[in-house]
């Protein structure tokens, strides 16, 4: 796909949460008025510009577009609203500023503490805020932040497409029956809503470093997004070494970005297969300094043992010379601190690169006792993996087989279907 649509999607997938975060502080919290009229701005955007041709700038076109979507609606309400009022004055000060001028400029900082003025921050702690719960916070940062659809976000929580929807919808609604104001919180009560905030920067990360959908295997610009957020948040709360902690683990993981996928880029890249010349060495080595920094504060958290794993990975000069008995002792610890069906999985395989895959595949087998990861394909690629080492040919070709079907992204589906060849070819 090229030309206006090709630019519409780009501008939607990169700057949809920037103008979603702006419109809603222009709305007054109103997120579904806020998402409304920015969808008419898409719409409209659909229409003009293969007609009219590409704007220059198509972040200040469609932030434009939307206020004047959102100011109809507002008045089809035929009501008197304050808010129509500010949208038009926005609307006047833009018509003599050009809208390339259109974000150049911030609201002032109103009664905050801190100074960091920025309304993706701002959208990022409204969604999280305590009154929300945990799963709520997540998911509607996720939605609104980070630009994902629906069923996205669901397949983030392993939950089904309707039962996401209606967390959203009930989140929402939260939002605006409790008031919640759209700010940063002030110093005093930014420590109490970090641990929110820096699960939702996580997981839209994770997103991002592989895609729950789609043909490629990662969304470059979420992790883009949430290493920026990231590293505003450290630069707010430097004293936060689960901030840092995070910080490091997205660095870690980033720096291979580059040999995570084949020279066609059409298949995932295991990690023990990667040109480890290819990975970033400058934010190794900034991830392994923070990770440091924060180790020691001795307060240690999921997110630094989590940087601590990949530290080990991105350290050893060969996948060969891997510490694997660091690693499994690592998630020994991370597993007490965050027992969830996900770390257990990645436990053990680290035991059965320490141990051997027997252990790895008694380890294995209780990972999941609730059957949370039925679906997980990981969860299948890792049994299969362990299946092969430890002779059980069949075994491991039905379970790479379900891995294949149960993986979403097409770059995971080419790179499983790659594993299992190379596993018949081994046999033959």
């Amino acid at each position: 796909m090229t030309g206006p649509a090709a630019a519409l999607e780009r501008a939607a997938r990169e700057e949809g949460g920037r103008i979603l975060a702006t419109l809603i502080r222009h709305l007054g919290g109103d997120f579904t008025l806020a998402e409304d009229a920015l969808q008419d701005a898409y719409a409209d955007a659909a229409e003009r510009w293969p007609r009219d041709g590409v704007p220059q700038v198509p972040v200040a076109w469609l932030t434009t577009a939307a206020r004047r979507r959102a100011i109809d609606r507002l008045r089809r309400g035929r009501t008197e609203d304050g808010r129509i009022r500010t949208l038009e004055a926005l609307a006047r000060h833009e018509a003599k500023s050009g809208p390339d001028d259109q974000d150049s400029h911030e609201e002032e900082a109103d009664d905050m503490d801190t100074q960091l003025v920025d309304d993706r921050l701002r959208l990022l702690f409204t969604c999280c805020h305590p009154a929300l719960a945990m799963e709520a916070r997540v998911a509607l940062t996720l939605k609104c932040l980070g630009g994902l659809d629906t069923g996205a976000v669901a397949a983030a929580f392993l939950v089904p497409q309707a039962t996401m929807a209606q967390r959203l919808v009930r989140a929402k609604r939260k939002i605006s029956a409790a008031g919640i104001p759209y700010r940063v919180p002030r110093d005093a009560e930014l420590p109490d809503r970090l641990a929110g905030v820096l699960r939702v920067l996580y997981l839209v990360f994770t997103e991002g470093h592989t895609a729950s959908s789609g043909d490629a295997l990662s969304r470059d610009e979420l992790c883009a997004e949430a290493i920026r957020l990231t590293r505003l948040l450290v630069t707010l709360m430097p004293d936060e070494p689960e901030a840092a902690g995070l910080l490091a683990l997205m660095l870690l993981h980033d720096a291979r970005r580059p040999a995570r996928v084949s020279a066609r880029g059409d298949r995932a890249v295991t990690l023990d297969r990667q040109d480890r010349t290819r990975w970033n060495a400058e934010l190794i080595a900034e991830g392994d300094e923070l990770l440091r920094a924060a180790l020691r504060r001795r307060a240690p958290g999921p997110f630094q043992l989590q940087a601590a794993i990949a530290a080990v990975h991105a350290t050893a000069p060969t996948a060969e010379a891997t510490d694997w008995a660091q690693i499994a002792a690592l998630y020994d610890v991370l597993l007490t601190l965050d027992p969830s069906p996900v770390v257990a999985v990645n436990r053990a395989v680290a035991i059965g690169f320490a141990r051997g895959p027997q252990d790895g595949l008694i380890a294995l087998a209780g990972a999941d006792p609730e059957g949370r990861l039925e679906r997980y394909a990981p969860a299948h690629a890792a049994r299969a993996d362990l299946l092969r080492r430890a002779g059980d040919a069949a075994g491991a070709d039905a379970a790479y087989a379900q891995a294949i079907a149960c993986a979403d992204n097409g770059a995971q589906q080419d790179e499983l279907r790659a594993r299992r060849a190379r596993a018949a070819d081994s046999r033959s």
